[in-house]
């Protein structure tokens, strides 16, 4: 579902560009807003979310899709924890369709689904590990890395109940906000794929803005 958002760039606290291949880690404390903003056009922000004070709580794709009966995520939808409670709710959406059973690439899945010469090839599971390592007050390691959202990545579901990754259905200036219903750590790793046509085998910058 397309929903305009009331918030003004100028108006936020915080923003911060994220390029291809990089991470981003931040607490979004309980009534703040953020706004993951795709700057150039079909790229795909695999993002996890923790309760930042009991990082054993995190986003759960089964409790989410099962709460709003819809494997895709939009303005309204509720993301749910493995605890069962909200941890934020889409407030604002204008790519209107993100995943949340595709996964993130990986190593393994580089090999699986391409070829063994793109086993090496930088992925989001890479990112979040550097993530971890560099922030080891945070008690996370390679484990709590589990279900992931990949904002504006376009995955259809098959008639059979297969998934395919297709061309991305986000543009340049597409924006997906959630508003924060916990304290939650976000981690995002801005997808380095090339391999992928979701965004066009062009991995481009995301930028993250915030609002109090």
């Amino acid at each position: 579902m397309i929903k305009e958002s009331t918030l003004h760039p100028e108006t936020a606290s915080f923003s911060e560009t994220v390029l291809a291949g990089d991470y981003f880690l931040k607490v979004v404390k309980a009534g703040q807003t953020i706004r993951i903003l795709d700057l150039e056009g079909n790229q795909a922000a695999d993002t996890l979310f923790y309760n930042a004070h009991n990082p054993t709580e995190r986003y759960s794709a089964v409790d989410t899709i099962r709460e709003q009966g819809n494997v895709y995520l939009t303005a309204g939808s509720k993301l749910m924890s493995s605890e069962g409670n909200v941890m934020l709710e889409i407030t604002a959406d204008t790519c209107g369709r993100h995943d949340t059973l595709g996964g993130a690439c990986a190593a393994e899945s580089n090999t699986t689904r391409y070829s063994l010469d793109k086993k090496c090839m930088h992925a989001c599971r890479d990112s979040w590990l550097v993530a971890v390592t560099e922030h080891d007050e945070l008690g996370l390691t390679k484990r709590d890395i589990t279900h992931n959202i990949n904002f504006f990545m376009n995955v259809p579901v098959t008639a059979e109940g297969g998934l395919t990754f297709a061309d991305g259905i986000s543009d340049a200036g597409k924006y997906v906000e959630l508003k924060a219903e916990m304290d939650v750590l976000v981690m995002i790793s801005n997808c380095p794929q090339l391999n992928n046509p979701c965004n066009a085998y062009n991995p481009t910058p995301v930028e993250v803005l915030l609002w109090d």
